[in-house]
Parts: C-alpha cells; sequence; structure tokens
C-alpha cells in the first residue's frame, strides 16, 4: 500500500508546511537525508496546544498532540521531498520535547502518538530511532514539540 493510500484510509488530509517562526527553515536537505526542524503541538485552530504534562494534561492529551505533530511533520516532509512521499526510504529519527512536571515520567508514551501514526503510515520505513525528553517549557507555551530525520531516494 502506497504512502497515500494509508492516509486516505487513515482520514488524514496534509496541511502545507507553516512558516517558521523566527530564524530557521522548516527543513533542511544534505545527501539524502532529510532534516525536519522542530513542529508544535496545534489546536484545530491553528492557536498552540499548550499546557504542561503532569499538571494540566494527561498522557492521552499528550499522545493526542504528538500524533497532531507528526502529521505536520509529514506534511512538511512532502513539500520537502517535492510532492512524493514515496520517495521517503526511511524514517530515520524522531526527536520529542515534552513539557511537563519535573515528576512526570510518560513523555515516552505521549512520545508513541507520533511514532505510532509514522509506523502506520511508512510501514517498516517508518520504524526509527528515538529520543523522548522532559522540558520545563516549550516556544508559544505549546505541551509537545518535535523533530524528525528522513532518509529520501
Amino acid at each position: 500500500m502506497s504512502v497515500y493510500d494509508k492516509l486516505k484510509e487513515l482520514n488524514i488530509t496534509l496541511a502545507a508546511p507553516a512558516t517558521p517562526a523566527a530564524a530557521y527553515v522548516m527543513y533542511v536537505q544534505t545527501g539524502n537525508l532529510v532534516f525536519i526542524s522542530g513542529h508544535i503541538a496545534k489546536n484545530a485552530d491553528g492557536s498552540p496546544n499548550a499546557g504542561i504534562l503532569g499538571r494540566d494534561k494527561s498522557t492521552a492529551d499528550g499522545q493526542a498532540a504528538a500524533r497532531s505533530v507528526a502529521i505536520d511533520l509529514i506534511g512538511t516532509l512532502q513539500e520537502a521531498v517535492g510532492g512524493d512521499l514515496n520517495r521517503v526510504k526511511r524514517i530515520v529519527k524522531v526527536m520529542s520535547l515534552v513539557a511537563s512536571t519535573p515528576e512526570y515520567n510518560e513523555q515516552h508514551l505521549v512520545t508513541n502518538g507520533c511514532s505510532e501514526l509514522i509506523g502506520e503510515v511508512f510501514g517498516e520505513a517508518g520504524k526509527h530511532a528515538r529520543s523522548a525528553f522532559g522540558v520545563a517549557s516549550l516556544p508559544r507555551g505549546t505541551c509537545v514539540e518535535i523533530e524528525m530525520i528522513a532518509e529520501v531516494a
């Protein structure tokens, strides 16, 4: 099944990448690797999905936020590959930052919201290395920020 068939099956529509909010670009390609800048969790209206895990957000809330970030990352990756996600050979690495209290220790479960969707969409090519960190705060007060590295043909 192609990536696009899977996206359709999952009822996912990819949006154009957001405009950078500071002095950076949304992605950089060097050789066969595409480095996608951190994407923050947003609500349906585009506002930041703000909050702190362990204080005012549950693990399930964080997983849903991470899943929405994965959709945005895939949209940016689509632009990076000239509109053809079938050029993606492998999702190499995902790094997740989770705004959380010092006591909260389920950042890895929050990040599963992103990793599981990437696995569904890309199949074997979606199995990736990963890091998940708890942080005190993130830009615009968002609860999750995720960046990704992909290998392309």
